[in-house]
């Protein structure tokens, strides 16, 4: 039930609030609630997972791919996650989750989620996922023209496959 209060939340919070380019990063304030913690008493590892959600959903809001994907009934969907977890979040800590594209391809959009409190990273994810039609997939192209932001180059080349399963 928290999640649906800190969507509700986060939805109020980004009214009004000013769109930004396709590379800013978007912080969001937060702090860890009890219902967050698993039984040793710090975040448990699948609610890192849980919360880059609604990085990902500001994300979408903030630079206007939000309104995009509703209009064109675009689901984004995410293939992949790589997760390091470096130092526990503890009860009521505050913490800012940062999300930003970190690059694209023909095909995926790369994300990064870092938890950080004050200089302190505690958790760093790279995501890789894109926006599925009725049609397909979504090629980067047109979500790039779709929201203004066609002449755009990847700032940095694309991490090597995130979330890719791996040969044993």
């Amino acid at each position: 039930m928290n999640l649906w209060f800190r969507l509700l939340l986060l939805y109020w919070r980004l009214r009004g609030q000013q769109a930004v380019g396709l590379l800013d990063e978007i912080p969001l304030e937060m702090r860890v609630w009890p219902t967050d913690l698993d039984a040793l008493g710090h975040v448990n590892n699948g609610r890192y997972l849980t919360l880059m959600d609604l990085g990902r959903l500001a994300l979408m809001q903030r630079t206007g791919l939000l309104a995009v994907a509703r209009r064109n009934r675009w689901l984004p969907l995410v293939r992949g996650i790589e997760i390091e977890y470096l130092r526990p979040l503890m009860p009521w800590q505050r913490y800012t989750l940062c999300s930003r594209v970190m690059s694209w391809d023909g095909k995926w959009i790369y994300l990064e989620h870092r938890f950080v409190s004050g200089d302190t990273v505690h958790a760093r994810a790279h995501v890789r996922g894109l926006l599925r039609s009725t049609d397909g997939n979504v090629p980067t192209a047109r979500l790039l023209e779709a929201i203004g932001a066609a002449e755009r180059v990847p700032p940095e080349p694309p991490p090597a496959d995130v979330g890719a399963p791996t040969a044993r």
